[in-house]
């Protein structure tokens, strides 16, 4: 790893403590991540997009139920899939170069990426193998994401409590009120992370949403694990210090390097799709690095578009049920406004306002 061979570079003293390439100095680190993590999407997304038309690894928009979304989507047709691929790839990389990998909440990362990965590998394969599936079924999808996230539990309520942190949970603003959940902290996190990495997923719809949402809030826990990883910073901004989270500023960066580089071509019109083993991955880990960072609920406000998103399936579902009505022409809610008659490039880039509204928002409500 390169973060190794700066560190002996560092104490044979061919860098001063106070250069910008410091091994130590996670902004000058952060930044290298961002940039390799950006190259290397933009190389791999060339080299992957073409394999996966030569053996026509292609999305077939004609699954989904809705005939309106059918012929509103019929110029997707073959569009290549499964570019979730070039994402964690780039970000594995990235990673490995700017990481310190004996680090545990890098550790955490990649096994929450992993696990999410083949989850979303193995829904992608059926859609792509099986003429009349859509995948995964739900509540099979569910109890593998359920799994994983009951594995994250256990290994983070042990992290935390080796050191002395605790399992509670802190509301912005209100930050005198403490909620200790002892072992319901497993619990939260299965269901946390379970319910993030669909919200991701679900918000994957249209050319460029997803990513881009993405993009702006991993930028934003950068800064948050930033200031969590020190003790000075956090005692300045008056959040609680996390230790151990020192490397989750150049992983986010890295995340926000590698979507960028993907936007790239899956920007409008799309030259390749995510995939599901790229949205439920990238939604497992921004749920680890909010749980990483203590800061669960500033995820909530930061990547507010994702909760709407799948609030938005989860409210139609239930009031249908119960009375037979819709609540929205169609959900996930970017549907919704597609029935209503907007171009789906305004949905897209309305949604990324709203989201780098959002991220500000949320920094602001994390600094008072």
């Amino acid at each position: 790893m390169l973060y190794h061979y700066l560190n002996v570079y560092f104490n044979l003293g061919l860098l001063s403590p106070n250069a910008p390439g410091a091994a130590d100095d996670a902004v000058f680190r952060s930044s290298l991540a961002a940039l390799t993590a950006f190259v290397v999407s933009l190389f791999l997304g060339t080299k992957l997009i073409e394999k996966f038309k030569e053996y026509k690894v292609s999305e077939d928009v004609s699954k989904t139920p809705s005939d309106v979304i059918r012929k509103l989507h019929a110029g997707k047709r073959g569009t290549p899939t499964m570019g979730g691929i070039v994402i964690l790839l780039s970000v594995f990389i990235s990673t490995g170069l700017w990481c310190d990998l004996a680090d545990y909440s890098i550790k955490v990362l990649l096994f929450a990426a992993i696990g999410f990965g083949i989850i979303g590998f193995a829904d992608d394969y059926i859609k792509l193998t099986d003429s009349h599936a859509s995948g995964l079924k739900d509540r099979t999808k569910l109890f593998m994401q359920l799994v994983i996230g009951l594995f994250l539990g256990i290994a983070l309520y042990k992290h935390f409590n080796g050191l002395d942190v605790g399992t509670q949970i802190t509301l912005p603003v209100l930050k005198d009120i403490v909620l200790e959940l002892g072992w319901f902290y497993v619990v939260l996190v299965m269901l946390y992370v379970a319910w993030t990495s669909n919200a991701v997923n679900i918000t994957d719809g249209l050319d460029g949403l997803a990513i881009g949402c993405t993009i702006m809030t991993s930028l934003a826990f950068c800064v948050v694990a930033y200031v969590v990883s020190d003790w000075e910073t956090s005692r300045f901004f008056g959040v609680q210090y996390v230790p151990g989270t020192e490397e989750l500023t150049v992983f986010c960066a890295a995340l926000a390097g590698s979507g960028l580089g993907f936007l790239w071509y899956n920007g409008f019109p799309a030259q390749a799709f995510m995939g599901d083993i790229g949205s439920l991955s990238v939604g497992g880990v921004l749920a680890l690095v909010a749980l990483l960072t203590k800061q669960e609920v500033l995820l909530v406000l930061i990547g507010m578009v994702f909760m709407v998103e799948a609030m938005s399936v989860f409210i139609q579902i239930a009031v249908f049920k119960m009375s037979g009505r819709r609540v929205f022409r169609c959900a996930p809610l970017h549907h919704h406004f597609q029935f209503v008659g907007w171009p789906e490039t305004k949905i897209t880039v309305r949604f990324w306002i709203l989201t780098a509204v959002m991220s500000v928002l949320g920094l602001l409500v994390f600094r008072i």
